[in-house]
């Protein structure tokens, strides 16, 4: 995620604005945590994907149901990882998180 060939998407969002937080988000989390050896990309994007779910963070699904697919995830796996996180945060989390899902994945 920390490609200098083109603005980072968090810099495209935020440019000079909140130049820390973009800091942050490029060279820390995806700079550093996502590097670490002890998870592979594959499974921190589900681990991401089931927080931002049980969070309510609908919003950030957007980037990281692709990324988890860039990372391996299949799209079925997504799904069947959505329709788990249902029975532990929620019905309605997990409603609009599938409705983010169909659109990412083309489905609407």
């Amino acid at each position: 995620m920390t490609d200098t060939s083109q603005p980072s998407a968090a810099h495209q969002m935020l440019g000079d604005f909140a130049p820390a937080l973009v800091h942050f988000t490029d060279d820390v989390l995806f700079g550093e945590v996502w590097k670490r050896p002890q998870l592979s990309p594959r499974d921190r994007s589900l681990v991401t994907v089931a927080v931002l779910i049980a969070g309510g963070n609908a919003e950030q699904l957007n980037f990281h149901l692709q990324y988890a697919k860039d990372n391996g995830v299949t799209q079925e796996e997504l799904i069947e990882a959505i329709t788990h996180t249902a029975f532990y945060a929620g019905w309605p989390k997990a409603f609009s998180a599938i409705g983010v899902a169909k659109q990412v994945f083309g489905n609407s």
